[in-house]
């Protein structure tokens, strides 16, 4: 079992679970030039993990299909997990903000933006995957991180995205 952990104050959100009760993030900051999406309760960060994002994660989300991961603040508004990929939470992109910068540019903002785990059946490649920003502009984890975010991270929380 791999986690990937920062710090001293920053701890894997297994090594704090008291047994049958799990934290619940109130707060969760996605920071992408440290390829890092941070869980915090109470303004602590309680878990921390390594994400990929999409091929060009430098500069907010333009339009559909830059390959870029939108930044500003969100909300984690939907769960799936009949997902393609391995459970996926929906982030409330595009915000008014992104729908005029898109519209700017004569483009649609796209949306379908999730936190989810590897392509069905792709779990154990993770290793490598992990190691690429391989998504269209959603923020990938660990099938196993995954499961500790869907658990730790109710339908209503917020998200912030920063560069």
């Amino acid at each position: 079992m791999s986690r990937w952990c920062i710090g001293i104050v920053v701890l894997c959100a297994s090594a704090q679970a008291t047994p049958g009760r799990a934290a619940t993030a109130d707060f969760v900051l996605v920071e992408k030039s440290a390829a890092r999406l941070s869980l915090f309760k109470g303004g602590k960060t309680f878990a921390a993990f390594h994400i990929a994002l999409g091929p060009h994660p430098e500069g907010p989300k333009q339009r559909q299909g830059d390959g870029r991961t939108p930044e500003g603040r969100y909300v984690l508004d939907a769960r799936n997990v009949h997902s393609a990929y391995y459970k996926s939470l929906h982030v409330s992109y595009p915000n008014a903000t992104d729908r005029t910068r898109a519209a700017r540019l004569g483009a649609s903002a796209g949306g379908d933006i999730m936190v989810h785990g590897q392509p069905n059946g792709w779990g154990a490649s993770a290793a490598l995957t992990q190691q690429h920003n391989w998504t269209l502009g959603c923020i990938a984890l660990t099938n196993e991180d995954m499961d500790v975010v869907w658990a730790a991270v109710p339908t209503g929380t917020p998200i912030e995205i920063r560069p």
